[in-house]
C-alpha cells in the first residue's frame, strides 16, 4: 500500500523541489517571451511619442537582425562524428544512437535554442519499443528550468511545464532518481506516470550560451544586439513615414477658384487625389499660379540605419555585408576567412563547450542502453569545419602534407577534409577493391580527374 501511495503522490522533498523549479521558471518567462519575439522579428518598438505619435504606430518596421546573429552562428556548428574515451578511431554506435534519433536535424533546433534563449535542453529516456536506441529529446527552452548545487556543479532537478494536446496543464519532474509526469486536477498536480531509473542524476543534459562561471540560465546571443536593432527599426518607421508624408514633391495652385474644379460631365467635385494628378494639369485661370515644393532628403535616415548595421557587425563579430549592402566585388577566399575569423572563433568556441555536453548526451544514453555508465565526460564530439569552404585551398594543402615526405597518413588526410564515416568508409572500399584487381585504378583516375572540377567538399 505503501509503495502504490509513493507512485501516486509526490514525496514532500519532491514537491519541495518542483515548487522551487516552478517558480524559477515563472520568474524567467518575460525574458524568454521577450527573446522568442526578437528572434521572429515580433517586437514593438519603445516610443517616447514625439516623433512618431501613437496613431502613427502602423508604420514600425522592424529590421531582424537579431535572427542573423543566431542563425548565421549555429549554421556554422555541424556534428560530424564522436570518439569514445580511449579509442583512436571514431565511435560507429554513437553515430548510430545519433542518427537512430535524427539528430542531424534535432541538433540544429537545440543550438538555436540555445544561442536565442541562453540555454537549451536534451532529454534521454526509456524507448519502450527498442530499448537498443533510447529516446534522446531536444526540449523546448521556454518550457524548461534546471537547479544546479553551485558547490559540486551536479543538477538537483529539471522541470518540463506545457500544455498537452486537450490544453491540460501537464508537468514533467526530471530528478537524479526518477522521471515524473504529472497533470493538473482540480485537487492538486495527479501522477500519471513514473520512471524509477536511479541513475543518479537527471536524465537531462543543459547547454548553455556564453556560460559563466555559477551561472546556469546564460546569455543570449542577441543581446547586444538588440539595443542597436530598436535604434536601426525607429529609424526606419521614421523613414516609412517620411516617405508617405513629405518624399513626393508638393504641388500647388494658386489664385483658382475651388468651385470650377467640378467634372465637366456630371458637375460633381473633383475628388482631392483626382484634381492632383489630372485635372490640375489642365485647368485653365487668368490669375493662377502653379508650382511644385521640393521633396525632403532621406539620405540622413538611410545613413543612420547603415550606421546602426555597422555597430550591430562590431558588437556580433560577424562581416558587415551580413548587415549592409555592398557594391564592392566579391572577396577572394583568403580575404572571406580574414573577414569571418571572429565568427569562426565564435562557432569553434561554442562547438568546445556545446560538444561536452553531446558527450554527455551520448554518455547518458549508453547507461539507458547498457545499464553502465561509459566515461561521457571524455566522449569527444567531432565538427565540421566552421570555416566557409574553401576546397581548393584545403585540398591543395592536404596533398602537400600527404605526398613527397608525408607528414600526413591517409585516413588523416581525411580528417583533414572533414569527412564523414560513412564517405571514409567508401574509400576504403574502393581501396580494397583497387587492391584485388588493379585494372580498376586506371578507370577510378579517370573518373576522379573528371570529376574533380566540380567537387564541393566531399561530405
Amino acid at each position: 500500500m505503501a509503495e502504490l501511495l509513493r507512485k501516486l503522490r509526490l514525496t514532500d522533498d519532491e514537491q519541495k523541489i518542483m515548487a522551487r523549479l516552478a517558480k524559477r521558471l515563472t520568474a524567467r518567462a518575460k525574458h524568454d517571451i521577450r527573446m522568442e519575439r526578437y528572434y521572429e522579428g515580433a517586437q514593438r518598438l519603445e516610443q517616447i511619442g514625439l516623433a512618431v505619435p501613437p496613431e502613427l504606430r502602423r508604420f514600425e518596421t522592424v529590421v531582424n537582425w537579431p535572427r542573423v546573429v543566431v542563425d548565421e552562428v549555429v549554421n556554422r556548428l555541424e556534428v560530424r562524428a564522436f570518439v569514445e574515451a580511449g579509442k583512436a578511431k571514431t565511435s560507429d554506435e554513437l553515430r548510430e544512437q545519433w542518427e537512430a534519433n535524427n539528430l542531424d536535424s534535432g541538433a540544429p533546433m537545440l543550438h538555436q535554442e540555445a544561442a536565442t534563449y541562453g540555454r537549451g535542453f536534451v532529454t534521454v529516456g526509456t524507448n519502450d519499443e527498442d530499448s537498443k536506441h533510447p529516446l534522446i529529446t531536444v526540449e523546448p527552452s521556454r518550457q524548461m528550468a534546471g537547479m544546479v548545487d553551485a558547490r559540486t556543479r551536479s543538477a538537483l532537478g529539471y522541470l518540463r511545464s506545457y500544455r498537452n494536446e486537450d490544453n491540460r496543464r501537464c508537468r514533467t519532474l526530471y530528478l537524479p532518481h526518477a522521471s515524473i509526469w504529472l497533470v493538473a486536477t482540480s485537487s492538486g498536480w495527479e501522477i500519471v506516470g513514473r520512471d524509477d531509473h536511479r541513475l543518479g542524476r537527471p536524465p537531462v543534459v543543459m547547454f548553455l550560451n556564453r556560460r559563466r562561471p555559477g551561472d546556469w540560465w546564460g546569455t543570449s546571443e542577441m543581446a547586444d544586439t538588440i539595443p542597436l536593432t530598436d535604434s536601426a527599426a525607429r529609424s526606419l518607421t521614421n523613414l516609412q513615414i517620411a516617405q508617405e508624408g513629405i518624399a513626393v514633391p508638393g504641388r500647388y495652385i494658386f489664385g483658382v477658384d475651388p468651385t470650377k474644379m467640378v467634372d465637366p460631365q456630371t458637375g460633381e467635385p473633383i475628388p482631392t487625389w483626382e484634381a492632383y494628378y489630372t485635372s490640375l494639369m489642365v485647368y485653365a485661370e487668368k490669375d493662377a499660379q502653379a508650382g511644385t515644393f521640393p521633396a525632403a532628403e532621406l539620405a540622413n535616415l538611410t545613413g543612420t540605419v547603415e550606421h546602426y548595421g555597422k555597430l550591430v557587425a562590431s558588437v556580433s563579430g560577424l562581416p558587415l555585408r551580413y548587415f549592409v549592402s555592398s557594391t564592392t566585388n566579391p572577396a577572394a577566399e583568403g580575404a572571406i576567412r580574414a573577414d569571418e575569423s571572429r565568427l569562426i572563433k565564435n562557432a569553434e568556441r561554442k562547438a568546445s563547450d556545446w560538444g561536452d555536453a553531446w558527450g554527455w548526451v551520448q554518455g547518458i544514453s549508453a547507461r539507458f542502453r547498457t545499464g553502465e555508465w561509459p566515461e561521457a565526460n571524455r566522449i569527444r564530439t567531432l565538427w565540421f569545419d566552421p570555416a566557409t569552404p574553401t576546397f581548393a585551398e584545403r585540398a591543395d594543402a592536404i596533398s602537400k602534407m600527404a605526398g613527397g615526405v608525408p607528414i600526413l597518413s591517409r585516413e588523416g588526410a581525411w580528417d583533414e577534409m572533414n569527412w564523414d564515416e560513412p564517405r571514409k568508409q567508401r574509400e576504403r572500399e574502393h581501396f580494397r577493391a583497387q587492391e584485388q584487381d588493379p585494372t580498376l585504378a586506371l578507370f577510378e583516375a579517370k573518373d576522379q580527374a573528371g570529376a574533380a572540377a566540380g567537387a564541393s567538399g566531399g561530405r
